[in-house]
């Protein structure tokens, strides 16, 4: 889906940061709002905004002072995850 927004010059430029494009900060704003409101996961916000890592997201998502919603689930999956790849380097 291909969404346009049209925003007044003068308010277009107090969207961004001098020398970023105002563009590119709406959509971030919009992928951060919906993290936030708990509409977006974080895969979600990483095709959104085209990033490749989960480090990307979190960095922006901190950056904007956003909570990062990290569950007893995740930190579980994390553990195995870091499990799993310690059995396979001592097993070589």
């Amino acid at each position: 889906m291909q969404l346009t927004l049209t925003i007044p010059d003068h308010l277009a430029a107090q969207i961004a940061p001098p020398g970023e494009d105002p563009s590119r900060a709406a959509l971030e704003a919009v992928a951060i709002d919906g993290y936030r409101a708990g509409r977006l996961s974080e895969n979600e916000v990483s095709i959104l905004l085209g990033y490749e890592t989960r480090m990307q997201v979190q960095t922006l998502l901190t950056e904007h002072g956003v909570d990062l919603q990290y569950t007893s689930k995740h930190l579980q999956q994390d553990i195995e995850a870091s499990e799993k790849l310690y059995s396979q380097r001592t097993n070589r």
